[in-house]
């Protein structure tokens, strides 16, 4: 916890220290639920990216605005039933488009491109994708695959909580990449990627204004909390 100008700032590393958790086994209700206790109310997420598609290459920032989701194992919701209830949460629109325009504006500061609008699939992990589900995926409709962005920003609405995704295009699917997969050729990306993703979040929150203009405060109503 910290500030960054003029904001209270929150950071959150949701594979723990040294990248020690797998994506299936993050705590993903934990994680929210500690962010929203402690007052967050717009979230800028992260996340590391294989590209299906050919408008989406090596090296490139993308705002995700729709997934599928092909998890398997992970906990969905905070609203179990009992005293919890029961919420069927909206997911028209997933990713707050009021938080995925300010990172848009933020890039023209800083004349990164950033391309606004993708399909993201979401798969359990922690293996790679075989060659015969991507060609599912990418008949789907998915450009994007990734292993932790669902159920996190289903449950960030569930709390009422604006959330975005920047997307880093750190491979090629497999498939698609000329070469074995692996965890390595990832992190290497992510390291070439890391200043400018680390400007563009610091521009966004430049940017931010307090309060929600958006209808993700409002998610969780029929079930009367927050």
């Amino acid at each position: 916890m910290g500030k960054l100008g003029k904001h209270d700032l929150v950071f959150m590393s949701r594979h723990g220290r040294d990248h020690a958790t797998p994506p299936h086994l993050v705590n993903y209700r934990g994680n929210i639920w500690a962010l929203r206790e402690l007052g967050v109310r717009k979230v800028v997420a992260t996340a590391a990216v294989g590209s299906l598609s050919p408008n989406y290459h090596l090296g490139e920032l993308v705002l995700i605005d729709q997934f599928l989701d092909f998890t398997k194992s992970r906990p969905q919701t905070f609203y179990e039933g009992g005293q919890q209830g029961v919420l069927h949460v909206d997911m028209t629109e997933p990713y707050c488009s009021e938080m995925r325009q300010l990172i848009v504006d933020a890039s023209k500061h800083l004349g990164l491109v950033v391309k606004n609008g993708a399909c993201y699939v979401c798969t359990e992990g922690p293996r790679f994708e075989t060659p015969a589900e991507i060609r599912m995926f990418q008949h789907l409709g998915a450009d994007l695959v990734g292993m932790t962005s669902v159920p996190e920003v289903v449950l960030a609405r569930e709390l009422g909580m604006c959330y975005a995704s920047i997307g880093m295009v750190t491979n090629e699917a497999a498939g698609i990449a000329d070469h074995p997969l692996s965890h390595a050729e990832v992190m290497k990306s992510i390291k070439e990627l890391e200043i400018n993703v680390a400007q563009l979040i610091q521009t966004t929150f430049e940017l931010l204004t307090p309060g929600q203009k958006c209808l993700c405060a409002l998610a969780n109503v029929e079930v009367g909390k927050f």
